[in-house]
């Protein structure tokens, strides 16, 4: 299958060298200078998965991805010169599923463009084996595995990939204590370093969702000096 890859970049440089190596690489690729001309671009065509560079004139990554994020559940990589955490867990707090550092090697990000697209399209094209359950329930929450949707109390709750990644590897069992850096591999196929604080904020915007108090949360527990586990709630 021959995906479709939005790449919004300001330095014409370094568009025109992803647009190079992504193409060598089989995929499709749409290429903007600024972030409306990207959200044009996603409107009228369909994409599958979007780099974009944070620091862009019209639009900026940010903006771009809360925009994205309301019409289409896609990957979407950041590109930032900014390296301290705060800007790398707003980027994920608005809904980014990963994010590089400039200066880049290329070859990486095309790595993790890949990397980004099987785990979602994967995800969402893989059956349920007949053994395991399509519906997990957990208190009032319920996740359908065979069709990507959580629901409380029968209300449905949107939630982004990673999220449901995370929520789904959780809910198989119940009271297990999970490190961050298996939690990490469950989300990504994969520990990457400094992942850790992505962990953190993925697991505080499904307590934003499902809890009622997030301050004593019911379902997803701190476990000092561990991780975290999801309660056995009947």
């Amino acid at each position: 299958m021959e995906y479709t890859i939005l790449v919004a970049e300001d330095n014409k440089d370094i568009l025109n060298l992803l647009k190079l190596y992504l193409e060598s690489n089989g995929y499709q690729v749409l290429i903007a200078q600024d972030g409306e001309q990207a959200w044009e671009l996603m409107q009228s065509h369909k994409v599958d998965l979007a780099v974009l560079d944070v620091m862009m004139p019209k639009m900026d990554g940010f903006a771009l991805t809360q925009k994205i994020r309301e019409i289409n559940n896609i990957p979407i990589l950041l590109l930032t010169a900014k390296i301290e955490d705060t800007n790398k867990i707003l980027g994920l707090n608005l809904g980014a599923d990963d994010y590089m550092t400039k200066p880049f090697n290329p070859l990486e990000v095309v790595a993790r463009v890949g990397a980004n697209l099987r785990r979602f399209y994967q995800l969402n094209n893989t059956q349920p084996l007949s053994k395991e359950p399509t519906l997990l329930t957990l208190g009032e929450l319920e996740l359908d595995t065979e069709k990507l949707l959580l629901r409380k109390n029968g209300v449905q709750i949107d939630i982004t990939p990673n999220e449901y990644k995370l929520l789904a590897f959780m809910m198989k069992s119940p009271g297990r204590v999970y490190t961050k850096s298996q939690l990490c591999e469950a989300v990504n196929g994969e520990f990457y370093d400094n992942y850790e604080n992505a962990i953190m904020v993925h697991i505080s915007h499904l307590r934003e969702k499902i809890e009622d108090d997030q301050r004593n949360p019911s379902y997803i527990k701190n476990v000092r000096g561990l991780g975290y586990k999801i309660e056995e709630i009947k």
